[in-house]
């Protein structure tokens, strides 16, 4: 662009501008005094402020102020809830439920699901495995129609789905909408997590079980839950080691028979024309529905010669050929946790949260701290946001950095080129007015902001800067070069750049106008860019054609008044 404006548009001017007459009717000589009007009323409103300098600084001083307050205060959130078409149903059961009872409560799920017109299609996956952390744990992926053959939006239909799915006894559902940009990295049914780490596993699990009913009962947070549970049903096989020695039953033996009986064996490989098969050995699954069925494994009893050291089955009249798994071990029934987790090699406990409608994400975030600190979780454990959660945090921690940032980089810049440490500060000061504008656009439009509404205050700040960029170039030109006063310099400046000064700013505003009235696929990335730089626009346009000049000769004042002495 600037090489095209330094090149291609001086060249099309010489081409297309051309010196003519035009009648004083015509519709060229009504633009000029239509415009004509425009500049004169501006600067009888310009002379009106500045005779009224310290009301002026007031209220720059005022959105200064309020922009501090405004950005402390808004509801902050990471990232806008788009809307791609897929909401993600994470069904949970009972921790002790059979995986056939699982299937079951899936297949309720699924009908119900069915008079819903928005849903195209469904994927169900049950079980644990690389989608599932748990065994209790069922995975419903539900593929909208498109954008333009539905009336609601993803998060309205998942609204829809978990409270359909939410009279079925056994089942907890959990529904949200999927997102482009994924940054949890663990196993949740919910965006944002909280851990909880320590030395001693169980007592992790029991202050994490505590703060996870605590969070349930507040009104702020849904969609509350944790991989970490402990009340699954586990099998123990506790093998007398003594007494399988005398039948000679090895441990290797135990374990290659219920490998075979339980692990889906691969024992071989048929080998066809086209295709090969693969042989799995396994127990019939009427050996396989409860614990009572490790009574039917035999193991082989085999003995060894003492002079040869050779293993040989056992004789008939000797000892039996099998002996069943119950007869050298006992089986017993405990609960265990379905899933153990770890933080830095510590146990921890994760739980998993969405906030509520209506409250920020930073909200929430601060409502968990409240419940740790009224609870009394020891202080021995560490605690970390994940996920999303954990950088939300981070932007949230490096966002007036990075503004700040950039205010000292475009002062360095301008100083440079007007060698002066005060007209940069006055270029400086209309970045105010972008800031409180955009704030206000995105809380009229109720929005959160997000890391797009910052990328478009940051954008602001390139664009808002131009108007006083316009007026303080030509101002310190004429003070320079024609001995102008500064009052009269400013006010000429202000009457001949008020027109490009317009041109720019709409053309600016126009162009973000469609990002802030975009819809369909993608438009919640886009709608918050655009309502921050439009609402930016509009309001710095009005406060800095007045607040600049009046800045600018305040600071040229003192600036001479500083430097008087020295000369």
């Amino acid at each position: 662009s600037a090489i095209v404006s330094l090149t291609l548009t001086p060249m099309m001017c010489a081409r297309l501008l051309r010196a003519g007459r035009h009648g004083k009717n015509g519709r060229r000589s009504r633009l000029t005094r239509f415009n004509d009007a425009i500049v004169h009323g501006y600067i009888r409103s310009l002379e009106f402020v500045l005779r009224r300098k310290p009301e002026t600084l007031m209220v720059t001083a005022a959105t200064i102020a309020a922009t501090v307050a405004l950005y402390a205060t808004m509801p902050k959130g990471f990232m806008p809830r788009q809307d791609i078409g897929l909401v993600n149903v994470s069904l949970k059961a009972d921790p002790d439920v059979a995986f056939g009872e699982l299937t079951r409560l899936q297949t309720i799920a699924i009908t119900r699901l069915q008079p819903i017109v928005e849903i195209a299609d469904l994927v169900a996956v049950a079980g644990s495995g690389t989608v599932n952390p748990t065994p209790n744990a069922a995975t419903l992926m539900v593929t909208l129609k498109r954008h333009g053959e539905r009336t609601r939006d993803a998060s309205a239909i998942a609204l829809d789905i978990q409270a359909r799915l939410t009279g079925i006894a056994g089942l907890t559902a959990a529904a949200r909408p999927l997102q482009e940009i994924q940054i949890a990295t663990r196993d949740a049914s919910s965006p944002y997590q909280y851990t909880l780490a320590g030395t001693n596993g169980a007592e992790v699990r029991a202050w994490g079980r505590r703060l996870l009913q605590s969070l349930r009962a507040d009104e702020r947070f849904t969609a509350l839950a944790s991989i970490e549970e402990d009340e699954g049903f586990a099998t123990g096989i506790d093998v007398d080691r003594a007494r399988a020695g005398q039948f000679g039953v090895s441990m290797q033996a135990i374990a290659e028979a219920l490998n075979s009986a339980f692990a889906q064996r691969q024992i071989s490989t048929i080998y066809g024309q086209a295709n090969q098969y693969r042989v799995i050995l396994e127990a019939a699954p009427r050996f396989r529905e409860g614990p009572a069925s490790l009574s039917a494994i035999r193991l082989p009893v085999t003995t060894v010669d003492t002079q040869t050291g050779s293993q040989a089955s056992a004789p008939a009249q000797t000892l039996p050929r099998h002996v069943p798994l119950t007869t050298i071990a006992t089986v017993t029934r405990r609960t265990a946790p379905l899933a153990i987790s770890h933080q830095e090699q510590f146990p921890s406990f994760t739980i998993g949260f969405e906030a509520a409608d209506g409250v920020s994400l930073d909200e929430a975030l601060a409502g968990v701290e409240e419940t740790r600190a009224t609870l009394g979780v020891p202080a021995s454990f560490s605690e970390a946001f994940a996920g999303e959660a954990a950088e939300f945090r981070a932007s949230l921690a490096g966002q007036p950095w990075l503004i700040l940032a950039a205010i000292v980089a475009i002062y360095i810049v301008l100083g440079v080129l007007y060698e002066s440490y005060i007209h940069p500060i006055t270029i400086l000061s209309t970045l105010p007015s972008a800031g409180i504008g955009a704030l206000i656009a995105l809380g009229l439009a109720g929005l959160q902001l997000t890391v797009i509404g910052v990328i478009g205050i940051i954008l602001l700040m390139g664009i808002v800067k131009k108007n006083a960029i316009l007026m303080i170039d030509f101002a310190i030109e004429a003070e320079r070069d024609r001995g102008v006063a500064p009052r009269e310099a400013i006010v000429e400046a202000c009457r001949l750049r008020f027109r490009p000064i317009i041109m720019t700013t709409l053309a600016a505003l126009l162009g973000a106008l469609p990002l802030a009235l975009s819809t369909g696929p993608g438009a919640e990335l886009r709608v918050p860019l655009g309502v921050s730089v439009v609402g930016g626009l509009l309001l710095s346009q009005i406060l800095t054609l007045y607040t600049t000049p009046v800045i600018y000769l305040v600071l040229g004042s003192a600036s001479r008044v500083i430097a008087g002495p020295r000369q």
